[in-house]
């Protein structure tokens, strides 16, 4: 499983990073990308899709694979 974060739409909310700060980290200004290069380590499923679901932008998405 993978991860994603569209740049063009992350508003930087951090959300995302106060719930998984081991699958996201932010910029100077809030903005969101991706550790590990979007692979979500075993067990951190969960943790994925609660990113997921908590952004206001829809900016984070899950690729299987």
């Amino acid at each position: 499983m993978k991860i994603t974060v569209d740049a063009d739409k992350c508003e930087g909310h951090s959300r995302c990073y106060s719930l998984a700060p081991e699958l996201v980290d932010v910029d100077d200004y809030g903005n969101a990308f991706v550790l590990n290069e979007g692979q979500v380590p075993e067990g951190m499923e969960e943790r994925a899709q609660l990113i997921v679901d908590n952004c206001p932008e829809f900016a984070i998405e899950i690729q299987e694979g």
